[in-house]
């Protein structure tokens, strides 16, 4: 018996229809629930489609991100794909926005979409897609369609809410404490830095002597002989901070030994020893001018104030 053309034309289609079928296995759509929504509302939906091995998605066809109508929108895709025993799952995880201001409880659909597989092989490319249905959801209104009729149309409004004075108590209390703790700071800043009234502490004696050189170096005059004055007095100053570092009186023969016991003081080593040359020459030589040719005042400033530094840091 000789089948007629047009019904092997349909039965090739068939056959077809339920490769294809068979290729995509189920479709299933997940929501977290379908009531209870509000305008601006986030609404989550999971989309699992199952297809046969070697079967791969593609991104081109699945629902692009944005307004998908004037209520709704499309805010976010994730697409992740796991076995499924013989099989592969696919899982959309769509979040939609709702916009629809609605005047009393309604349900609103969510269009379907079409998702492409392809697999592909020596003999081609093999096409299935997958039929994701739409879905609706309820959505209720943000009030009373008509509420009781007032009188006066402020009394629609909800009152100000009562707000009682504040206690400036704790505020008060919080800023004193925070002053005395400032306040205890900076005591410890000055004692460390031997400001006022801590000058005259004991075990800063470079502090000391740096603060009494500065201050001759800037009241230093031009005549004669106040420079000579007041370079006695910073060489003087000097002296006693080293006599009392070292808690005798040293002499420059004993620089040696004040340095191996006041490693501190090691880097300043070649200064020092321009301090009693200059000192020597000063006191037990030509005099306060010679002595500034080996040592000037400023440079001897700057030498009691790197050893006050060196004297915090130890």
């Amino acid at each position: 018996m000789r089948i007629p053309p047009a019904i092997r034309l349909g039965l090739l289609l068939a056959l077809l229809a339920q490769s294809a079928v068979a290729q995509v296995r189920s479709v299933e759509v997940r929501t977290p629930r379908p009531f209870g929504y509000f305008l601006g509302d986030l609404v989550r939906a999971q989309v699992d489609i199952v297809v046969e091995p070697g079967f791969t998605l593609q991104p081109a066809s699945l629902p692009q991100p944005g307004a998908l109508a004037y209520w709704l929108d499309l805010r976010d895709l994730g697409v992740s794909q796991t076995r499924a025993g013989d099989a592969q799952r696919v899982r959309l995880s769509l979040t939609y926005q709702s916009f629809y201001a609605a005047l009393d409880a309604r349900a609103l659909e969510i269009p379907g979409f079409t998702v492409t597989f392809v697999s592909e092989s020596d003999h081609g490319a093999t096409t299935a897609k997958a039929e994701v249905p739409a879905w609706s959801f309820n959505v209720s209104p943000l009030r009373e369609i008509q509420p009781p009729a007032r009188d006066d149309p402020r009394d629609y409004m909800r009152p100000d809410g009562q707000v009682g004075p504040g206690d400036p108590r704790p505020l008060l209390m919080g800023a004193a404490g925070s002053a005395a703790l400032a306040l205890l700071a900076f005591a410890g800043l000055a004692r460390d830095r031997t400001w006022w009234p801590f000058r005259t502490r004991r075990g800063r004696p470079f502090g000391v002597a740096a603060r009494r050189i500065q201050g001759l170096a800037r009241r230093s005059s031009p005549e004669a002989g106040d420079r000579e004055a007041n370079y006695r007095d910073a060489l003087l100053a000097l002296h006693l901070a080293l006599d009392a570092g070292a808690g005798r009186r040293l002499l420059a023969d004993d620089l040696g030994d004040f340095i191996e016991a006041h490693p501190a003081y090691r880097a300043d080593r070649p200064g020092l020893a321009r301090f009693y040359e200059a000192s020597r020459r000063t006191f037990f030589g030509p005099g306060p001018e010679a002595g500034r040719g080996v040592l000037p005042l400023q440079d001897l400033a700057d030498l009691a104030r790197r050893l006050a530094r060196a004297e915090r840091a130890a």
